[in-house]
C-alpha cells in the first residue's frame, strides 16, 4: 500500500501497482517490442539534445522510456511512486550495460537540486498528475538553461474519468478529462516555458492500429508536447 500523505495520490499509486504486470506484459510483446523501440527512439531523439545529457523521466512506470533513453546514450533517472511499477523498471534496467537509475519519487515534487537536468520527459503522465501546474513549475526549476520538457499524452477521458481512481474532488486531476491537448500545452506555457509545440505522433497511431493497445486503453492519436527553458 502506498504511504503517500495525499489520499488521492495513494490511490493512484496502488492502482498502478495493481496494473503493473499486465501493463508491462503488453509493452514486452515480441511482435511489437522492436517496432516500438524504433518508433519511440525517433520520437525522443527528435526532441532531446544529442546524447549524452542528464534526463529525468517522471512517472517512469515500468521503465519503458528510461531504459530506451539509456540505450540511446543518455544518463537517465526514472522516478515513480507505484511500487509494482518500480519493481519492473528495476528488472528491465538491470538488463542494460548502462542502466538508468530507478528511484522512488513524486512527479509533482521530484527530490533533486535545481538545474540538475537537461531534459524532463514523461509518457502518459500529465493526465494523471494531481497538480500539473505545480509539477511543471518544479520541472522548470530542475532544468538547466536551454533544457527541454517533453511530455507524451493524449485526451484519454473526454467522456469522463468515471471511478478509475475512486471518489475524488471535482478539481482533482485537472487534465484527466481535458477535451484538447492544448490544455496540456497551456500548462507548459504558464510555467514559463517557451517555444511550446504540439506534435501529433502519427507513426505511433499506426502501430496501435496494427497491433492494438494495452488493456484498458483505446486506440487514439497521441501527442508530443514540448517546451524550452529560457
Amino acid at each position: 500500500m502506498s504511504q503517500h500523505p495525499d489520499p488521492l495520490q495513494a490511490r493512484i499509486d496502488d492502482y498502478w501497482t495493481g496494473r503493473a504486470p499486465s501493463y508491462d506484459a503488453y509493452q514486452q510483446r515480441p511482435e511489437r517490442r522492436d517496432l516500438d523501440r524504433q518508433a519511440w527512439g525517433r520520437v525522443w531523439s527528435g526532441v532531446l539534445p544529442s546524447a549524452p545529457v542528464e534526463v529525468l523521466d517522471v512517472g517512469t512506470g515500468s521503465g519503458h522510456v528510461a531504459c530506451l533513453l539509456a540505450e540511446l546514450g543518455h544518463r537517465v533517472t526514472g522516478i515513480d511512486l507505484a511500487g509494482g511499477m518500480l519493481d519492473l523498471a528495476r528488472e528491465h534496467a538491470a538488463e542494460l550495460a548502462d542502466p538508468p537509475r530507478i528511484l522512488v519519487g513524486d512527479a509533482v515534487a521530484p527530490p533533486f537540486p535545481p538545474a540538475s537536468y537537461d531534459a524532463v520527459v514523461g509518457r502518459y503522465v500529465m493526465w494523471t498528475l494531481r497538480d500539473p501546474a505545480t509539477a511543471v513549475a518544479r520541472w522548470v526549476e530542475l532544468l538547466r538553461p536551454g533544457g527541454v520538457v517533453a511530455m507524451v499524452d493524449s485526451t484519454w477521458f473526454t467522456d469522463g474519468l468515471g471511478a478509475l481512481y475512486g471518489d475524488r474532488p471535482d478539481a482533482a486531476l485537472p487534465l484527466a478529462e481535458a477535451r484538447s491537448i492544448e490544455a496540456t500545452a497551456d500548462v507548459l506555457r504558464a510555467a514559463g516555458l517557451v517555444d511550446v509545440a504540439v506534435v501529433p505522433l502519427e507513426e505511433v497511431l499506426e502501430l496501435d492500429r496494427a497491433h492494438g493497445v494495452a488493456p484498458g486503453h483505446d486506440v487514439q492519436l497521441q501527442y508530443l508536447v514540448t517546451g524550452t527553458r529560457r
